[in-house]
């Protein structure tokens, strides 16, 4: 019978298996990179041709990032696995390798509706991966208009929640935009309850002065927080990042918000 192996010969396994991933990673970005020259040979050839024919149209936009093409591969990813890893998770590590890969590429510019740890910027890094330039815009319109002056590659708007309904500012501007939604990203929302360590020591000795969030996360969260926290002054504020953000300042305020915010605003 095949001995047990020891711990020690488990980590010389593990490290073995990262080297060949590494490896294939490298592998794979060497042929992204490939496809990257093919794309730009075909491209300068298209213009060449166009500018050879009289009146031409205006030449094609080269396009490194293909949405279809990403869905396809994460399909194919989640339909060819096997586990132990479950399928949303080894698509979530795909997409992070595309993204890499395509950084490598020509990094892309994605506009989203901030601060910084909005609900919005995690449904961008969920659809682009953390390898893309991401800027934080102070409203809709503002991302609507980098993505049309060209500042910006695509933007990433929200467009519609399940229990407050559709977001009528998004489709607003899309009635007056020559802007089309080319992806979709669906991201379940989970809220917090998030304070600062001071705020937490403050707050043992009563000192919680104010719970602060958007105006429909403090909808969502009402009844927990009637249970919870009756007599603490509730704020509504612009974003629940902008909530975040005022908790990590401010001693004796919390602020009802997601992962990302407590992830960058130190809560």
């Amino acid at each position: 019978a095949m001995t047990e192996k020891t711990l020690d010969q488990l980590r010389q396994d593990i490290d073995r298996i990262d080297d060949q991933v590494h490896r294939l990673l490298n592998e794979r970005a060497e042929c992204a990179r490939a496809v990257a020259d093919v794309k730009v040979r075909e491209f300068e050839a298209a213009q060449q041709f166009e500018g050879d024919q009289e009146n031409s149209g205006s030449a094609q936009q080269l396009l490194f990032y293909r949405p279809e093409r990403e869905a396809q591969v994460l399909r194919r990813i989640k339909e060819v696995n096997q586990g132990p890893l479950a399928d949303d998770t080894v698509a979530h590590i795909f997409r992070e390798i595309m993204s890499a890969c395509l950084a490598l590429e020509k990094p892309m510019q994605v506009a989203y509706l901030g601060p910084e740890g909005t609900f919005t910027q995690a449904a961008a890094i969920k659809h682009f991966g953390h390898a893309v330039n991401s800027h934080p815009q102070s409203t809709i319109d503002a991302v609507f208009s980098r993505v049309e002056s060209g500042e910006c590659h695509y933007g990433v708007v929200p467009v519609e929640n399940s229990t407050e309904g559709m977001v009528s500012h998004t489709l607003d501007n899309f009635m007056s935009s020559p802007l089309k939604i080319c992806g979709e990203v669906e991201l379940r929302i989970r809220l917090h309850l998030l304070a600062s360590e001071d705020t937490l020591s403050a707050a043992s000795d009563g000192g919680l002065r104010c719970i602060c969030a958007h105006q429909q996360a403090l909808a969502q969260a009402k009844s927990w927080l009637d249970a919870h926290y009756p007599n603490v002054e509730r704020r509504a504020v612009s974003s629940n990042a902008e909530a975040a953000k005022l908790a990590g300042d401010e001693v004796g305020v919390a602020a009802v918000a997601g992962d990302i915010a407590a992830q960058r605003y130190g809560l």
